[in-house]
């Protein structure tokens, strides 16, 4: 007898069906073939294990097992229910008065037929629903997020007997019903993190406010204990809310990670992720045997902070360069290609040399200026060129620590940065890929920041005082858009101008030689 049962498999972010057929012929042996991977092939063990402790069997006879299409590598071990279901039947264990076809069937089995969560629940159910399937059969765990979408019946499940008594005695299965936008819209609280915490470093919030008003990537320079990982944390606070199609596209990466139970299913705050400085670069912008995504790709829609820069590997930093660009990544193996987004703002922090202090004759640790070159130049160019806004971080005297006043809210903050964000959408909304100002092209740039003659003496005047480089140019026209923003000014203006002059500390001669 000749069975068909339905799963999934996952590649990036996008899920392909995938058609397992039971074949049942006379003989012993069990084969299974269509490139699993060693997960899968245990798969008949645990399957064995779970049948026998639930009153049924693998028989005796001869099963070929097949997962179509056949030149798809197929990986994990959520086909174990799968195949399960398709052994019960095709050997006619059970009966099919619900018919297989219609659902999609995932699951990884313990011994004892409990159902272990698996990854990619969102991309299947979304896929499941396209090709006009009826339910999607999952474990418990990844139910709430696969409801997510509506228009297909989604059953989370603790054990292979509830699957088996829906299909062999019709006993209805709880379906699990999610109301994505009450979902969405109640869990937009106030954040964990608030800029009122925050003591002082006034100049800091500012440019915090405006890196977030315009997408700018930023690096805070500072020495230890000056607040660069406090102010780090917080700038997703004053971010503009998710829109839900920014939340499903966060899930959707999250989900393809496994990482989504912790967050109950839909992700409705903007993702923060903080990799040490010995991640390598794999773990960084995705990839391995099977591409899974990294950390850029984790960050997608929220911020990536890395602290310490400098620590980092060059070669881990110089791979950013192009997603930083192209706002996604794509990995590239010999039989398949996977693009994972990667649209993300970058935070970084360092110490001004390697003791932590900068010019200070009172410094506790004193460096030499070829160890402080050599420190800095792990820096490139090239990444410091995607990078609008350098500022430096003092320490917050004694008296600002000690003031009983709190500062200014996130929320507050937040308002100001959403309504200069809604201001971008709508300059830019001829323009494909730029949404806000950070991602302006040179055409953009002349367009929509032009100078008056005496703004334009200004940044000349700036330049050569300060020995700017050529490059801060276009990063500081595009800053100063965003303070003009800020202040609902159609126009840019000198004081503008001159405040996002301010913004390029590493440009200034003393810093890279």
């Amino acid at each position: 007898m000749l069975t068909k049962v339905y799963g999934s498999a996952v590649f990036g972010v996008e899920a392909t069906t995938i058609t397992v057929e039971v074949n049942v012929d006379s003989g012993i042996g069990y084969h299974l073939v269509g490139l699993p991977d060693n997960a899968i092939r245990e798969s008949n063990f645990r399957i064995a294990a779970a049948l026998q402790n639930n009153g049924y069997k693998i028989p005796g006879k001869k099963l070929i097992l097949n997962m179509s299409p056949a030149d798809l590598r197929k990986e994990g071990s959520a086909y174990d229910l799968t195949l399960a279901m398709g052994i019960l039947i095709a050997t006619e264990q059970i009966e099919e008065k619900n018919p297989l076809s219609e659902y999609i069937i995932m699951g990884e089995l313990s011994l004892d037929g409990n159902l272990q969560p698996i990854r990619g629940a969102l991309p299947i159910s979304l896929k499941a629903k396209e090709e006009g399937f009826k339910g999607f059969i999952l474990p418990k765990q990844n139910a709430k997020e696969a409801a997510i979408v509506e228009g297909i019946e989604v059953f989370g499940i603790e054990n292979i007997k509830e699957v088996i008594d829906f299909f062999n005695e019709n006993i209805p299965l709880e379906k699990t019903e999610v109301d994505m936008e009450a979902e969405f819209y109640n869990h937009l609280e106030h954040p964990e993190f608030d800029f009122a915490d925050v003591k002082g470093q006034e100049s800091i919030k500012r440019c915090m406010e405006i890196a977030a008003a315009g997408g700018h990537n930023i690096i805070l320079i500072g020495p230890p204990g000056s607040g660069k990982t406090m102010l780090a944390k917080r700038l997703p606070s004053i971010l503009p809310p998710m829109t839900l199609q920014e939340s499903l596209e966060t899930t959707k990466i999250h989900s393809v990670a496994g990482r989504t139970m912790e967050k109950g299913g839909v992700m409705t705050s903007r993702p923060f992720r903080s990799p040490h400085h010995t991640i390598s670069d794999v773990a960084l912008v995705g990839g391995g045997q099977y591409p899974q995504p990294g950390e850029i790709s984790l960050a997608h829609n929220g911020v990536l902070f890395l602290d310490e820069l400098p620590e980092f590997k060059r070669g881990v930093l110089e791979v950013m360069r192009q997603p930083l660009e192209d706002r996604d990544v794509t990995i590239s193996r010999a039989k398949f290609t996977v693009t994972y987004p990667s649209s993300f703002m970058l935070v970084a922090s360092m110490n001004p040399s390697p003791g932590g202090y900068f010019n200070d004759p009172d410094a506790p640790v004193m460096s030499s200026p070829a160890e402080m070159q050599r420190y800095l130049s792990k820096i490139s160019g090239p990444l410091l060129d995607r990078i609008d806004i350098h500022i430096e971080v003092t320490p917050v005297p004694f008296e600002k620590l000690s003031d009983e006043r709190r500062g200014e809210s996130s929320i507050v903050i937040r308002e100001r940065v959403t309504n200069a964000r809604k201001v971008q959408s709508e300059r830019f909304s001829e323009f494909e890929n730029v949404h806000y100002n950070a991602q302006m092209g040179v055409k953009q740039i002349r367009k929509f920041c032009k100078l008056d003659e005496a703004s334009l003496q200004l940044l000349k005047t700036a330049m050569e005082r300060l020995n700017l480089s050529a490059r801060a140019y276009d990063r500081i026209l595009k800053v100063a858009r965003t303070i003009a923003d800020l202040e609902a000014s159609e126009e840019v203006n000198g004081n503008h101008i001159s405040e996002a002059i301010q913004y390029r500390s590493l440009d200034r001669d003393g810093w890279f030689g």
